[in-house]
């Protein structure tokens, strides 16, 4: 599949459009939308576990917005992030849900992103 191809889910993100801080990644073949600087929510069009939405938060915060939304559970691979299949029911008021917290500036939700290393391949080796 040509990478050309939009993500189902992006939809999701639209609500950020106006918001002169968002931006959006590619990550893990999904595409991950940051605000202030923060990673919020990854939306993924894959296979399972990878068909849904990715809520980046952390894990002293999961039982609050579990206790908002239950059908958010923790990912089964990235269990640091709450997750919905795209199969849940919820599904769709769950993400429209997210967004508005997201825009809200929810405390609940987002992490600092991770530096990228440099690869030490990429150095020149010292005369």
């Amino acid at each position: 599949m040509p990478a050309t191809i939009r993500n189902s889910l992006a939809w999701i993100f639209d609500a950020f459009e106006r918001d002169s801080t968002y931006i959006t990644k590619r990550m893990f073949g999904s595409d991950a939308a940051y605000i202030d600087g923060l990673l919020c929510l990854v939306a993924a069009a894959r296979g399972e576990p990878w068909n849904g939405l990715l809520v980046c938060t952390s894990q002293e915060r999961h039982a609050a917005l579990i206790a908002d939304m239950p059908a958010l559970q923790p990912h089964p691979v990235l269990g640091k992030w709450l997750y919905v299949s795209q199969d849940n029911p919820a599904f769709e008021t769950i993400a429209g849900r997210m967004a508005a917290l997201v825009l809200a500036r929810d405390p609940r939700v987002g992490v600092e992103p991770k530096p990228r290393r440099r690869s030490s391949k990429s150095r020149l080796p010292n005369a």
